[in-house]
């Protein structure tokens, strides 16, 4: 259950019966089943237990696909269990449930959600009554209390005690628990809430990376220890420089260095650190170097030792650890998707007397079959594991030839694109052919082009122009004619390849989504304000103004541009590697959340009342 790194053990399999199947009635010995009822409910038995094969090969297969351990119990009833938890439905629930407790910070007391952060015009926050936060967060924590039950007793007790992250989860929901009695034996008036603090580790348990790049920088604290001491003695022994350089004078116009930055020993050390991170480079050797230029050398070195090799130092100190975690998460994740494969494949095997009169263990090919139709995955690479296994000679898979079948699941899938629509008459011929030409795309962007420009020209034409002044005009009549062709280059396209080969290709689908909310808006604006016109600029009639509802018609032009990347090749490389960056980085940006939050909630614990805004001292 436990996405870990470790040796994998087991499946808690249940005892298998003697034998998989049952003989045909008449084939019994003298003895064997003289009752013909004893003969059916052993039939029965073995189709129950062929049953139950199928299930446990179906869920080893899927751990497979997930990268899950396959160390749960396998019986019929917890079989159900596991496949509903990790259904889609299921999982959808428990992130929306996470989600919703952590949202419960941003309007719980105290609470700064207002529209505007200017404390002169924000209007009072909302503040919820008593017990409708509580009631949301007990709703919460009986799905969390669900949730540790089911994995729990999916992986028995014994390997619950030994799995450190759901004893945690259990410790939080009980501390959790407690400070929530507390909260409304007080009427919900107490100022520290500890369970407030411990929501992030519901994010965090939640996601098996986010896990693993919390181990991981477990392992690498030791490593970074040598570096940070290293750059602690070198920040302390610049900062005893510092003072003994810029000491105090007699001359109070040339303590000027003294008075800012190295008064005493916090605000020395305190001035290089920030220095450490060239914030508050060069305001800090501007006083010093003002005096004599000599001065600089001094923070050019500390500058050069601590920023291009300490800090760099440190920086490939923790890429090469990462780097070294990362290929043995990726090897364990192969290792235990191998596992779930052959797991599937012990369940379901048979012993089959070979030619050589030696036992070898294999798979019927139909019994497979019966198992993929259950399987959920991916429909692409599903085919392609059905067409391998309908083509195979003898009906019969070994276990080299069933690992081998899914390493499909390892490839990149391949997407074919529906076909193109095959027209009869020659004028519509002629018209896909012309419509559905790539060079019908180029002028799209060419048009696309000539439509930022003229944005921009009628932008820096009335960008010195009072609002009375101005005419939007020419502005509505050009979006009205852009609009119009973004419309029929849809059209044709859809008439070119056919409406599902059109919406197969994402940049279609994002350049036809916003071509139809620029239609809407388009149309609603003449709705309410009536075609364009020289001097057309009415008072607000609908919910947006003319200007407003203009600005956002030009607003999603110009983000429409973007449709040239993927006709760049370089461009299309770039963004595809910043795409694949972004999901990489989910870990990162869970744990980040993670940090953030448990801080903000402890800080509005530490300094509430610390700060006084200026405009609210009159309510003190």
């Amino acid at each position: 259950m436990e996405e870990e790194a470790g040796a994998e053990k087991e499946p808690l399999l249940p005892a298998r019966t003697a034998g998989r199947g049952c003989p045909p009635r008449g084939t019994f010995g003298a003895g064997d089943c003289p009752d013909p009822a004893a003969s059916c409910t052993v039939q029965d038995a073995a189709g129950a237990d062929h049953d139950l094969y199928i299930n446990q090969a179906v869920v080893f297969i899927e751990d497979a696909i997930q990268y899950r351990s396959i160390n749960h119990r396998v019986d019929s009833k917890s079989l159900w269990l596991y496949r509903w938890y990790y259904s889609k439905i299921c999982q959808w629930v428990l992130s929306l449930t996470i989600t919703l407790i952590l949202a419960l910070a941003f309007i719980e007391t105290p609470s700064s959600l207002t529209v505007t952060s200017d404390i002169r015009y924000r209007g009072t926050a909302w503040e919820p009554p008593c017990g409708l936060t509580e009631s949301v967060e007990l709703f919460c924590f009986l799905v969390f209390i669900a949730d540790v039950s089911v994995k729990s007793y999916l992986i028995g007790w014994e390997e619950f005690q030994k799995t450190k992250w759901l004893l945690a989860y259990v410790l939080t929901l009980v501390v959790s628990l407690i400070d929530w009695t507390v909260s409304l034996s007080f009427s919900c008036t107490e100022t520290v809430r500890i369970r407030r603090i411990l929501r992030p580790f519901f994010l965090l348990q939640n996601s098996s990376m986010m896990k693993k790049t919390l181990k991981c920088i477990n392992r690498t604290l030791p490593e970074m220890a040598s570096v940070v001491l290293l750059l602690a003695v070198h920040l302390c022994l610049f900062t005893m420089f510092g003072m003994l350089l810029f000491a105090r004078s007699k001359d109070k116009q040339q303590d000027k260095e003294w008075v800012g930055y190295f008064h005493n020993l916090p605000d020395s050390l305190t001035s290089l650190l920030v220095l450490l991170t060239t914030a508050n480079n060069p305001d800090v050797m501007i006083p010093a170097y003002s005096k004599n230029r000599a001065y600089s050398i001094f923070f050019i070195l500390f500058t050069v030792l601590g920023n291009l090799f300490l800090m760099n130092l440190l920086t490939a100190i923790i890429y090469n650890q990462f780097r070294g975690y990362l290929l043995k998460s990726v090897q364990s994740s192969l290792l235990r998707r191998r596992l779930g494969i052959r797991a599937a494949f012990e369940v379901l095997c048979s012993p089959k007397e070979s030619p050589v009169s030696t036992n070898e263990l294999c798979v019927s090919a139909n019994t497979l079959l019966q198992v993929l139709q259950k399987v959920e995955m991916d429909s692409c690479c599903k085919q392609a594991i059905l067409r391998t296994v309908r083509s195979c000679p003898h009906s019969i898979l070994s276990a080299a030839l069933f690992q081998k079948l899914f390493d499909e699941l390892d490839k990149d899938p391949v997407k074919q694109h529906p076909p193109t629509p095959e027209y009869q008459s020659s004028f519509l011929q002629k018209v896909q052919f012309a419509f559905g030409h790539h060079f019908f795309g180029y002028l799209g962007n060419v048009v696309a082009l000539a439509n930022i420009i003229s944005i921009c020209v009628i932008l820096v034409m009335d960008a010195d122009k009072q609002l009375s002044e101005r005419d939007d005009y020419f502005l509505g009549a050009i979006n009205c004619f852009f609009i119009l062709y973004y419309l029929l280059e849809m059209l044709l396209k859809i008439l070119a390849m056919g409406f599902k080969r059109y919406i197969s290709y994402p940049s279609n689908r994002f350049d036809g989504l916003l071509t139809v909310i620029l239609l809407v808006l388009e149309v609603s604006t003449f709705a309410v304000y009536g075609f364009p016109h020289p001097g057309w600029r009415p008072e607000m009639m609908g919910l947006l103004s003319l200007w407003d509802m203009v600005r956002l018609v030009n607003m999603l032009i110009v983000f429409r541009f973007l449709r040239i990347i993927p006709n760049m090749k370089f461009m299309a490389l770039v963004a595809s590697t910043l795409l694949d960056l972004v999901k990489n980085l989910r870990a990162f940006a869970g744990l980040l959340v993670v940090v953030y939050y448990a801080f903000a909630i402890t800080g509005i614990v530490l300094f509430k009342g610390a700060v006084v805004p200026m405009g609210n001292i009159r309510l003190q």
